[in-house]
């Protein structure tokens, strides 16, 4: 788990990381994103909003540190990674992270609440080793923080996180028939067959908010 830091020149570190990106990413400077993670597979995609609506792949990047199997965090201090329905709000940036920059996710959501679930500060966050977040690399999280900045600058209210545990098909379904959190991947299968019909982030009414 992290712990959120205050003062000193975290300014600083944002206009570099923005500095570091804007050659390749400037013309999404402001786009609205998701952000969908495939636990099985570690990678983050980043999806971005063009003006006719239309959502892209924009990018696909490994995980380079993360904890715990596939299934939903449940405790504080159980290392594992959240799976579920998330929102980034402009207040869970965390610009002086001990692991370069970093972003809450939002867990636990109002469906983890409804559980009893327990954990803190689980974040997409920069360096190559994590318990219970993903770790980015630091040029990873310079790249996908900056893009969650901009999008809030330009008036974003959130940023759309989808935690899967695999990619859920049919048929990778079936492979988890006797899984002990079946019933739970069944609450999130809407979820993914959304946004892979609609290429669009998919809105949960168990989504966390303010």
């Amino acid at each position: 788990m992290l712990t959120l830091h205050d003062g000193g020149a975290h300014g600083d570190r944002v206009a570099t990381a923005r500095q570091h990106v804007e050659a390749e990413l400037a013309e999404h400077f402001g786009k609205p994103i998701f952000i969908r993670i495939i636990k099985e597979e570690r990678i983050l995609e980043l999806y971005v909003q063009a003006p006719n609506l239309a959502w892209q792949l924009l990018k696909t990047y490994p995980i380079a540190g993360m904890s715990g199997t596939l299934g939903p965090k449940t405790t504080e201090g159980d290392k594992q990674a959240p799976e579920g329905f998330y929102r980034v709000f402009p207040h869970a940036l965390n610009p002086q992270s001990r692991f370069h920059l970093s972003f809450n996710i939002g867990y636990p959501n109002a469906y983890d609440k409804s559980l009893s679930r327990t954990g803190s500060y689980i974040m997409v966050h920069g360096g190559k080793a994590s318990v219970g977040c993903f770790a980015m690399t630091d040029a990873g999280i310079e790249e996908i923080y900056t893009l969650v900045n901009e999008a809030f600058k330009a008036g974003a209210e959130s940023v759309p996180v989808q935690v899967y545990p695999f990619r859920m098909t049919p048929e990778r379904m079936a492979q988890e028939a006797d899984n002990e959190h079946l019933s739970f991947w069944q609450h999130l299968l809407p979820g993914w067959q959304y946004t892979e019909t609609h290429r669009a982030p998919y809105h949960d009414n168990d989504s966390s908010h303010h």
